[in-house]
């Protein structure tokens, strides 16, 4: 029996699998990379999964390509922080090439993913073919202001 949703996605799988080392790692990090790396660690990497989740909740494709494009974002500074514990000597090389061959698996099945989106264009009718933002009010400052 196949799982549905976002949840039956490998890369969304593969990115839990990501989200325990990445939280074994910093919990054991030392006591002064608590609120450095340890944080900005588990922050990138639960934002992988949160913004595949959203993603695939959303129905605009290009609505959907944003959070896609978050997660990869995340994806990629999670690698950079595995890089830079291995740098700083709190994991190992063994480590490190398996997150780097987990993200790059993750990555490929993810850009796999926003091709289809792209492709199929769901929600492009309806809404057209254009990123849907608020238009936002000039911010002007007065001269007195600017002068304080």
């Amino acid at each position: 029996m196949s799982e549905r949703g976002f949840e039956g996605l490998d890369f969304y799988r593969d990115s839990l699998k990501l989200l325990k080392a990445a939280y074994r790692l910093a919990g054991s990090l030392p006591d002064y990379e608590r609120y450095n790396l340890a944080d900005q660690l588990r922050r990138a990497v639960v934002s992988i999964g949160l913004n595949i989740a959203e993603g695939y909740g959303r129905y605009h494709f290009l609505d959907r390509l944003r959070f896609l494009y978050i997660a990869r974002g995340s994806l990629n500074e999670t690698l950079s922080a595995f890089i830079i514990a291995e740098q700083l000597g709190y994991c190992d090389s063994e480590q490190l090439e398996w997150v780097r061959q987990l993200a790059v698996g993750i990555e490929k099945n993810l850009n796999g993913y926003c091709r289809s989106i792209r492709q199929q264009q769901q929600g492009g009718d309806e809404f057209g073919v254009r990123y849907m933002a608020e238009e936002q009010a000039p911010y002007v400052l007065s001269t007195e202001e600017m002068a304080e």
